[in-house]
């Protein structure tokens, strides 16, 4: 299989490793039908967790995994979650992607990696306290789409 990365690109994220400290694996769900990249961030995030033995990936199809797919409200696809991994399986942090992980949601992607194996959000006391107090779920969205 050819690399998708190239030498230099592949030892900068082998350094930004070095920092992972806790399992991390990335649930990816793909579909059979009309999913123009699932191929391609297949291959993508496999090459990533190949750099370093804390990162494992799980392939499942949204359609013949449905109930999976659903447990992690996964519609779109290619879709990943970025979960932790301890001794009772995946630990859902709500770290979610939909479609490729390219251009500056790479970027996101390696640092959202560190940041579920470091099991802490870096928030300030202020913010988590502020966080802790709210009294119905939030969902945050973050859209990133290339100019």
């Amino acid at each position: 299989m050819a690399n998708l990365l190239d030498d230099k690109i592949r030892q900068q994220i082998g350094e930004a490793f070095k920092e992972l400290r806790e399992p991390v694996q990335i649930l990816f769900f793909g579909s059979k039908e009309q999913c123009e990249y699932c191929d391609d961030t297949l291959m993508l995030v496999e090459e990533v967790a190949s750099l370093s033995e804390k990162l494992s990936v799980q392939a499942f199809d949204v359609d013949d995994d449905a109930e999976i797919a659903a447990n992690y409200n996964v519609t779109l696809t290619p879709g990943l979650v970025i979960a932790g991994m301890d001794d009772d399986g995946p630990v859902d942090y709500g770290v979610r992607y939909a479609g490729i992980p390219s251009g500056h949601e790479f970027s996101s992607l390696i640092q959202d990696l560190i940041l579920v194996s470091g099991r802490d959000s870096g928030l300030s006391p202020q913010t988590r306290d502020f966080l802790a107090g709210l009294k119905e779920p939030v969902m945050l969205q973050v859209f990133v789409t290339p100019t």
